[in-house]
């Protein structure tokens, strides 16, 4: 497993090399001018302003020249300035990069925690009512758009119910907690700060669930199909033959195999929820990483979109080890191959 690990990491380093020069050519090919995108009609008419510009973000520089200086810089950890913001990058991935986090694991987390038990259920009591139930929710939830879902949420249960709070990450005129993690219920959970443990937590329930929608009908989808093949097996066919409880029979015997695809999704969903939460934050005004990318995009603000484009880089490898991990504690025959 240890080998497994250093080898994972070491692959980490052309992966993430690679990843730099792909955003690099994307974002500076773009039949777009930056220098359009960030000052006004008044200064583009002047040329010794829109050189200033030029120079000033080392646009006036050939492209392998500019490729070759950020490098340098990230080998330092310097992500560059944002254009926009006129801030380190570094320091607005600080800011944003914790809001979508908070986001998309409590997301992860209801797909889970929901999508697991829906997937068996549905499996055990195959073609009966209960199955027809889940099997109907879960392409509900895969079908539906995240902004169509997110503004009938914001519809009902805020303007129309009033059960739960509108768009942001606390109640108006509440304080934000003591900065130690940019997670707001994490935070006030270790602040003591019980307001506003009770508003971020309310205020992260419509966008968590929007975002669940889509990830909790593919667990449930795949937990079930797997559950099925795994149920079908010979070794489950002889537990039930030998008079084990039902119950022993699915969750000690065919829920541990039928995990292991469902641990790919799960995965890669993850992956996927931080780099699409563009619409929910939105939506919801939640100052996250997706709404950062997307305005970075508008202004053309390359050091934003490659500093954004290597974060998400980083997670997906990152998961995707967390992932082979998983594999080899469900699957002992993994574990003695590794070894």
């Amino acid at each position: 497993m240890q080998r497994l690990i250093v080898r994972r990491l070491l692959l980490m380093v052309p992966l993430m090399v690679g990843m730099t020069l792909i955003s690099f050519i994307v974002s500076h090919t773009l039949p777009a001018d930056p220098v359009g995108a960030n000052l006004g009609q008044r200064s583009m008419e002047d040329p010794a302003i829109v050189a200033a510009f030029r120079a000033q973000w080392g646009l006036d520089r050939p492209l392998p020249e500019q490729y070759l200086a950020y490098v340098r810089n990230l080998v330092q950890g310097n992500l560059g300035v944002s254009i926009r913001t006129h801030m380190p990058v570094t320091d607005d991935l600080g800011r944003y990069l914790p809001a979508s986090a908070e986001l998309a694991i409590s997301a992860t987390l209801v797909g889970t925690f929901l999508g697991i038990p829906f997937g068996v259920v549905s499996a055990v009591r195959r073609n009966h009512w209960v199955d027809h139930v889940v099997r109907g929710v879960s392409l509900l939830g895969v079908s539906s758009p995240v902004f169509w879902l997110g503004l009938i949420a914001l519809y009902i249960f805020y303007f129309r119910l009033g059960w739960l709070p509108g768009p942001g990450r606390l109640d108006v005129g509440l304080p934000e907690p003591g900065h130690l993690t940019g997670m707001y219920t994490l935070d006030s959970l270790l602040t003591g700060n019980w307001a506003a443990l009770g508003s971020s937590l309310r205020h992260l329930v419509l966008p968590g669930l929007v975002l669940a929608s889509v990830y909790l009908g593919l667990v449930t989808r795949m937990t079930r199909s797997s559950m099925l093949e795994v149920l079908s097996a010979d070794y489950v066919r002889t537990a039930r033959g030998k008079g084990l409880r039902p119950r022993a029979v699915v969750f000690r015997h065919a829920l541990g195999n039928a995990l292991i695809p469902t641990i790919t999704v799960l995965g890669l969903a993850f992956g996927d929820i931080l780099a699409g939460t563009v619409l929910t934050e939105t939506i919801f005004s939640w100052p996250g990483i997706g709404r950062y990318a997307y305005q970075s995009a508008v202004t053309l603000d390359f050091p934003a979109i490659m500093g954004v484009s290597l974060v998400i880089a980083a997670v997906f490898i990152a998961v995707n080890l967390a992932t082979d991990l998983a594999y080899l504690f469900l699957d002992p025959r993994l574990r003695r191959a590794t070894g």
